[in-house]
């Protein structure tokens, strides 16, 4: 808001203002000119700037020394460049001159008493709190690199998650590391006491925008104790009557992320009112400043980004996975966390209901574990407990609590930085899996999560197609491991795509070279098989099941349906795609009670799944598939193992099948990764 005020002059009488820094004032200099004047002079003290606008021309007034015509259509502002030190130390002074004359017919004084208020906060971005001129720029948050507006981090710490606001969290003790998740936003008053003391300060934001955010004080007399400005249920406060100059420092932390109802915008006010003197008078508004803050996006992170730290189901009562992702972490010089076991879900729900991502400000950068839909049973074995100091917490509850598979964290995965068609996405796209299309039977990601997803804005999502699986999780046919890029144009990554056309190429090569007879899960138990409806079938065996084949052949066009939607909204070329051998076969629904079954079936990975591994680096933790032995080497191990030589990878597989045969899964839901946030700087980009 741009405060104007224009003055009336008088001749007989000077005239007497208070004026507020970055407040403009016009002079009425016609309404006092004495008849027959045609020109004036106008001159001011150093700490009033005088402008003449001359038609369309702005000039900045330094010398009183040019004569201007009273006949053309000129107006003086006037501003004010600094707080006044006395009451009445600056003036401004017209002298009216008639036609050829040289010596003035009349003058009109104007005293001004100039105060400054002003909240300030990091507009531009660089870890500094400055006074900004620009009011345009503290009350406009801009994106991109040439952009400015304030940045507020959530306060993700364990311990806030779920803490409600009353009475008796109104102080906080805050130590120096906590300090700098906060953002600072100072007030300041400037001017004479004997002025200051007719005026009153309010800071306030809306009461929508105050249950989103948290502004702090230091509490005087105690070293780390801070006290809420705004108490529960209040959105302003109001300062004590000004007695001089005032200096404070604030700290502002929000509460939640953007989502569908909130933009992630919020705005302070402070206004300067003038106290009536007389009690049945209202107060009078004389100037308001305003700043505005952008909530920091939740950002995730792809499988290309290096890695920093693995949590592991240790407990798991499986015989080599442990010892596998152990392994591979060494290999990486990555950091290994034991997290709890959950018996109801043996240990699935430490990749499908959290996700490792981050947040960040100028000031500030914070890991942070999002914790999605859960089952209500895990409640007493919550991730928070696991947590590396310094790394946030944040629950994202659907609406109506309902939990469903297509809201686990697998369905969820992001594309390593891309450019399509002249659009950048440097923080690469979210990738959520959906129906695409309505029918009795469709699955789709809850809306509250989804909204959830788009609001962050900086990873702009693209929906595929993955209801055709039973779990329908995009992290059962795809996955993103990172390359070098050696020639101009070429992508630093690979996209890894389920194949069954490429695993039934590879079984039909080897039945050509005498192998038909091998078997699959040749090492495996005949009773685990059978629970799962799983045979140690023989490549020929394989090769001659022609309802199997069939399954696949529909598995394939789900994921060239895929493939189509990748390539148009990653801009990605075949030569960007590596397609690994994988089978699957179509079952009914698991885990679902009787009256909710359909005759739609879905589809599962026949063998442990190669597309779920642990992109860690250069090294590739990858579950063993227990394929045909060919001279003592699983075919389909080779066949990874030479898709990735190229490309300078270690395959690691790891024994996982005690794992995928009791329903717990395959590698990645035992497991989750902690991994580098992106070098580049969320704000300066433009969604």
């Amino acid at each position: 808001m741009s405060f104007q005020n224009i003055i009336h002059l008088a001749l007989d009488n000077p005239t007497y203002v208070i004026c507020v820094q970055g407040m403009d004032i016009y002079l009425d200099l016609r309404g006092c000119a004495p008849e027959n004047s045609k020109s004036f002079t106008i001159s001011g003290t150093p700490g009033v700037s005088i402008q003449l606008h001359v038609a369309s021309t702005i000039l900045n007034l330094k010398e009183p020394t040019a004569h201007w015509s009273l006949s053309d259509h000129v107006e003086v502002r006037v501003t004010m460049t600094s707080p006044s030190i006395d009451m009445d130390g600056d003036k401004v002074v017209i002298t009216y001159y008639q036609p050829d004359e040289e010596d003035p017919v009349a003058t009109a004084v104007l005293y001004l008493t100039g105060i400054a208020v002003s909240l300030d906060v990091d507009v531009y971005r660089n870890g500094q709190v400055e006074a900004v001129s620009n009011k345009q720029a503290k009350e406009n948050w801009v994106w991109g690199p040439g952009g400015w507006g304030a940045i507020l981090l959530v306060n993700s710490s364990p311990t806030n998650v779920n803490q409600k606001a009353d009475e008796k969290t109104i102080t906080k003790v805050i130590f120096p590391d906590e300090l700098k998740n906060l953002s600072p936003m100072t007030l300041s008053v400037q001017g004479p006491r004997c002025v200051l003391k007719r005026y009153q300060l309010l800071l306030y934001t809306t009461e929508e925008e105050a249950e989103k955010t948290r502004v702090y004080r230091h509490k005087k007399g105690e070293s780390h104790t801070y006290e809420l400005l705004f108490k529960p249920g209040e959105h302003s406060y109001t300062f004590a009557p000004l007695e001089d100059n005032l200096s404070e420092t604030f700290y502002v932390e929000a509460t939640e992320f953007p989502s569908a109802s909130f933009s992630g915008l919020i705005s302070f006010s402070v206004s300067l009112v003038e106290v009536s003197q007389d009690p049945t008078f209202p107060e009078t508004l004389v100037y308001k400043d305003s700043v505005v803050f952008r909530v920091a996006p939740c950002i995730f992170i792809p499988s290309t980004q290096g890695p920093l730290e693995v949590f592991l189901c240790r407990e798991l009562q499986v015989l080599n996975f442990p010892s596998g992702v152990s392994n591979l972490t060494e290999k990486s010089n990555s950091q290994l966390t034991t997290v709890y076991e959950d018996p109801y879900r043996l240990g699935r729900w430490l990749q499908e209901e959290i996700a490792l991502c981050y947040t960040q400000a100028p000031h500030k950068t914070v890991s942070l574990v999002l914790d999605t839909p859960r089952l209500l049973v895990l409640e007493d074995f919550p991730m928070k407990y696991s947590l590396s100091p310094g790394i946030g917490y944040v629950v994202r509850p659907t609406n109506d609590h309902n939990v469903a598979s297509m809201d686990c964290i697998g369905n969820l995965m992001v594309s390593p930085p891309v450019d399509v068609e002249g659009k950048e996405y440097p923080l690469g796209r979210i990738l959520i899996g959906s129906s695409l299309y309505p029918s009795k039977d469709s699955r789709n990601m809850s809306k509250a999560l989804r909204d959830f997803l788009y609001a962050q804005q900086v990873q702009a999502p693209v929906e595929l197609f993955s209801d055709w699986l039973m779990d329908g999780h995009l992290d059962q046919f795809m996955c993103f491991i990172p390359t070098e890029a050696k020639r101009e144009g070429e992508k630093d990554f690979r996209l890894l795509l389920a194949s069954p056309t490429s695993c039934y190429k590879l079984f039909q090569e080897k039945k050509e070279k005498g192998y038909g007879s091998m078997k699959l899960f040749e090492a495996s138990q005949e009773d685990q098989l059978l629970r799962n409806r799983r045979q140690a079938y023989t490549i020929n065996q394989l090769l001659a099941d022609e309802n199997l084949r069939k399954q696949n052949d529909y598995v394939q066009k789900c994921i060239d349906l895929n493939r189509g939607l990748l390539k148009q909204e990653l801009g990605l070329a075949e030569q960007d795609i590596i397609d690994i051998p994988q089978l699957f076969c179509l079952e009914q629904l698991t885990n679902t009670p009787s009256n909710q079954l359909t005759d739609k079936l879905f589809a599962r990975p026949y063998f442990p799944n190669l597309l779920q591994m642990m992109v860690m680096g250069k090294h590739l933790g990858i579950p063993k598939p227990f394929g045909p032995q060919i001279r003592g080497v699983c075919c389909l191990e080779a066949k990874i193992q030479e898709l990735m030589r190229p490309l300078d990878f270690t395959c690691v597989f790891i024994d996982d099948l005690d794992c995928y045969l009791t329903d717990v899964g395959d590698v990645c839901p035992c497991a989750n990764i902690r991994r580098t946030p992106f070098s580049f700087k969320w704000w300066q980009m433009v969604p």
